[in-house]
């Protein structure tokens, strides 16, 4: 693949972390604005070349930790919101921690039955956090207001809730929410793989269907929703473990899909396809628990448990005396033969340990966006990705990784290419924590933070990904 070089451009500097990056045009305005949202609970917005305060939902964010995935994580802005001023929010709500799912650390033992199929009980005491889903509406000149709760998920642990989590389908005008698994490592419940669970799954909302719907009681599973919300919800497809959005690329007028999932402890995978079909909610929760009618639905399934990737999921044994000989333990051999036939196979991967001088050795994905500009020619067409932290010489500063991606005609999976950043971060670490692009894919935004740990403020800077002078 061609070798890339881009520069960045600075944009606005000393943010908090920031989760999503994406454009739009304000009711009344003439002008397409970046919108920059924080981990803590702001929402900001460039404007007339100065940093405006759009939305300010601090005090309602649940209090993050040193690191956390919890907090403002999705936003999204109607199709019409220029015209509606409708705009959805997702974050961990303030005030509802819980003990977690499980007392201790999780990790399969293929030896132990009991490790493999545990169920997680007492969900109404046993859970970490509860994420909402929300609408807002911002009309000329005055401030947001919020209009009605979507969805209220209770959350089992801290991690995998999603980043980026709100877009909108251009091919179906619907509000997606994509999901992590549930979180803790390894989906110790097996939520993603659970039609009925409400983890791990790619969810279709029909918002403007049903648009007096408020006060959704707080669940973990479809069946426990009111059938007037059932109404509204489709699956488009599970096996998630982290899903840091969805993109979208308009080809041959019709539309390919973009997905990453975040990997356990081997792989980082984006998955790709263009024809699915969901699953109503209600048609899941009447027919209920005949999964064989399911699974011939057309639903795609990222394989996640029994798959990390193209890999069936293991368990690392560390080799004392030679790294190169540790072995990797099939941690769900069964599930893996069962969901073999029935995954995706990703579109590319990249590895925790890859040794190839032209490759890099990741840590999470962060982002995954369609590039359809000019600027940047040899990226036209391409899918961009980043991953939060790339292995380098111990004692560096930590470096973020962007690469990049393309579909080949025959939809074969693909190799990747790592694209050169020139930018002197100077002795600050920078982790590559969001990827965004504007209403028409012409421009990227990466989003870079010094610290992995939110509760430090105020160090983070979202810059224009430029070709080089």
């Amino acid at each position: 693949m061609i070798k890339v070089n881009i520069q960045l451009r600075p944009i606005v500097t000393k943010l908090n972390l920031p989760t999503v990056l994406k454009t739009a045009v304000l009711p009344g305005d003439s002008m397409e604005r970046l919108f920059i949202a924080t981990q803590v609970g702001e929402i900001f917005f460039i404007g007339d070349g100065d940093v405006r305060l759009f939305l300010d939902i601090r005090s309602q964010i649940i209090k993050l930790e040193d690191y956390d995935e919890r907090g403002l994580i999705g936003l999204a802005f109607h199709p019409q919101f220029y015209y509606n001023g409708l705009f959805y929010i997702h974050y961990s709500v303030a005030d509802t921690q819980g003990p977690g799912a499980l007392a201790e650390p999780f990790k399969p033992d293929p030896c132990d039955p009991a490790t493999l199929n545990l169920k997680w009980t007492n969900r109404e005491t046993q859970y970490d956090h509860i994420d909402t889903v929300e609408e807002w509406m911002i009309q000329t000149n005055s401030a947001p207001i919020k209009r009605r709760t979507l969805l209220n998920l209770r959350r089992p642990f801290a991690n995998h809730n999603g980043v980026n989590s709100l877009n909108f389908s251009p091919e179906t005008g619907r509000l997606v929410l994509t999901t992590g698994d549930g979180g803790s490592g390894y989906d110790p419940f097996n939520l993603s793989q659970d039609d009925m669970e409400m983890a791990g799954k790619i969810i279709e909302i029909d918002v403007d269907t049903n648009t007096f719907m408020n006060n959704p009681p707080v669940v973990t599973r479809f069946n426990e929703l009111p059938t007037s919300i059932q109404s509204i919800l489709t699956i488009m497809a599970k096996g998630g473990r982290n899903i840091p959005g969805i993109a979208f690329q308009r080809s041959n007028n019709q539309y390919i899909k973009y997905a990453g999932n975040v990997g356990q402890d081997l792989v980082e995978s984006i998955f790709s396809f263009i024809n699915y079909r969901t699953i109503p909610v209600t048609r899941l929760v009447q027919t209920s628990p005949n999964q064989s009618e399911l699974d011939r639905a057309g639903l795609i399934n990222f394989g996640w448990r029994g798959w990390e990737g193209a890999f069936p999921t293991s368990i690392p044994r560390e080799c004392s005396t030679n790294t190169s000989r540790d072995e990797k333990t099939i941690a769900y051999y069964q599930e893996a033969v069962e969901a073999s036939a029935k995954r995706l196979l990703p579109l590319t991967s990249y590895f925790h340990d890859d040794s190839r001088i032209d490759k890099f050795e990741g840590t999470a994905l962060t982002g995954v966006q369609v590039y359809m500009g000019n600027s940047l020619s040899d990226l036209t067409g391409s899918v961009i990705f980043t991953d939060i932290a790339r292995k380098g010489n111990p004692g560096a500063p930590i470096r973020g990784a962007l690469a990049y991606t393309k579909l080949e005609k025959n939809y074969k999976p693909s190799d990747f290419s790592v694209i050169n950043v020139d930018y002197d971060f100077g002795s600050e670490s920078a982790y590559y924590v969001s990827l965004g692009t504007n209403l028409d894919q012409t421009r990227l935004y990466l989003g870079v933070y010094s610290s992995m740990q939110v509760a430090k403020l105020n160090q983070g800077t979202v810059f224009e990904i430029e070709t080089p002078n």
